[in-house]
């Protein structure tokens, strides 16, 4: 079966403004890659100053702190999240008032963005302990190493690195084995989507 994984290099991550001009954010993968409306994004913002996110209303977000103290989030005026810690992920409704209260300096954090319309996708954050295979994959699968490098093994024998916020894309009838560098477990966001537009 074609292997179709891709590989994004963080250096060719793409900067666009935020969509309420508040800062910059660097776009990994956009799905579809143009147009006003995606069915999902993922992302790398720097968070300067405190103050409100963009309107993201029909999308559900999950957010990731990768550097910095920490931020508060604050949701329609009343619940609140606190991301201390990297590697902190926060679930929210895109189209929820969100406000973000720096709480000491710049921060730097991952955003994926989902459409309403993508019927099934799950994501979250896991400290890799041991090699895990990547073996018959039915849904788009997100490799974003936070912490650390990591070893991808192709099924064709042939490897390469995951640096630190490079992102893998992988397609049904894709397969690796995910390993870990000897300088320790890292963290790493995964993600599977429903969805195979790509």
């Amino acid at each position: 079966m074609l292997f179709r994984m891709q590989i994004l290099r963080k250096s060719s991550f793409t900067a666009v403004p935020w969509k309420n001009g508040g800062g910059i954010t660097h776009e990994a993968l956009r799905v579809p890659a143009a147009g006003d409306t995606f069915r999902w994004r993922v992302s790398v913002a720097q968070i300067d100053v405190s103050g409100p996110f963009s309107n993201f209303a029909g999308y559900q977000r999950r957010m990731v702190l990768l550097r910095g103290s920490g931020v508060r989030l604050t949701f329609d005026g009343s619940h609140q999240k606190d991301l201390l810690a990297v590697g902190d992920l926060a679930e929210f409704d895109g189209g929820a008032a969100t406000g973000c209260e720096l709480l000491d300096g710049a921060c730097t954090d991952l955003n994926l963005m989902v459409s309403n319309s993508v019927p099934g996708w799950r994501a979250g954050v896991e400290r890799l302990r041991e090699p895990r295979a990547l073996q018959s994959i039915q849904e788009t699968l997100l490799v974003f190493p936070i912490t650390g490098p990591l070893s991808l093994e192709y099924q064709n024998g042939e490897s390469t690195t995951l640096n630190e916020w490079d992102l893998a894309v992988l397609t049904p009838g894709d397969a690796a084995v995910l390993g870990a560098a000897a300088t320790g477990p890292p963290l790493v966001f995964l993600a599977t989507l429903d969805d195979n537009s790509l």
